[in-house]
Order: structure tokens, then sequence, then C-alpha cells
């Protein structure tokens, strides 16, 4: 394949829909490492995983939180246990 071919590949998965960019990604991200499946198949995983949280939030339908209240609200709980 050339690089040209490679080129308009990307470009038209690019315009693909979030989630289905995210399948394609993490299909292609599995299938470079032949070696260690199971890394693979977990690395393929995150980035679909990444992929989806990020839609949530550019498209606003999820908010984050700030590192303070997650980080207190993280020692308040292993303060209880």
């Amino acid at each position: 394949m050339t690089m040209t071919a490679a080129k308009k590949i990307l470009e038209d998965a690019l315009t693909l829909p979030t989630d289905t960019r995210a399948e394609v990604a993490a299909a292609l991200l599995a299938s470079l490492d032949h070696d260690q499946p199971a890394e693979a198949a977990r690395n393929a995983a995150w980035a679909t995983e990444i992929e989806r949280r990020a839609e949530r939030v550019l498209s606003g339908k999820a908010q984050g939180r700030p590192w303070k209240e997650v980080r207190r609200r993280l020692i308040e709980r292993l303060e209880r246990d």
C-alpha cells in the first residue's frame, strides 16, 4: 500500500462517527502486537474507553471534577475504611 492510499484511508476514517473511530482504533492497536495479544487487547480497550469518555466530555454529556475535590473524597473514603 502506498503512503497516498494510507493517507486516504486515514482521511476517510476521521469522518466516521466517534464510536466507530474508537472501534477502528482499537482494532488497529490490537493488530500491532501479535506476540502479546492480551496486552494489545487491554490497550485497545483502554483506547476505546478514552475515546468514549472524551466524546462525553466534549459533547457536554459529562463533566469532570476538580482534582482537589476528587482527592478530598478519596482521602475521606480511605480514612473511613
